[in-house]
């Protein structure tokens, strides 16, 4: 958010915090959070560029096009599990994965 915008906020009486507050989430259920989201990105970002469809990456994971809608809009009851299937089953290597994962640390530190 804009300085300038969170500074009329608080002005106006409004509290600014962090989804990690507003939750309460512990470090570590958001970086879990965080690490999800940035698995489903990829699976949606591998899938664009292979040009493949919902229902054929579906189909490669033995699910359904909307099982890989929920992947790729981040839904809670998606596993990190499938999330990484997905990627693997897409041709992603271990590095790949690994590049995944470490551009999640790095926004965390940041």
């Amino acid at each position: 958010m804009k300085q300038e915008k969170r500074k009329r906020l608080e002005a106006a009486g409004w509290r600014v915090g962090t989804v990690q507050e507003f939750l309460g989430l512990t470090d570590e259920e958001e970086a879990i959070i965080e690490l999800k989201l940035d698995l489903a990105k990829a699976v949606k970002a591998e899938r664009t560029r292979r040009k493949l469809t919902q229902d054929e990456l579906g189909r490669m994971l033995g699910s359904s096009q909307s099982r890989v809608a929920k992947m790729e809009a981040g839904d809670p009851s998606v596993s990190i599990d499938l999330l990484i299937r997905a990627l693997l089953r897409m041709g992603a290597s271990r590095r790949d994965l690994a590049r995944h994962l470490s551009v999640s640390a790095r926004k965390r530190a940041a």
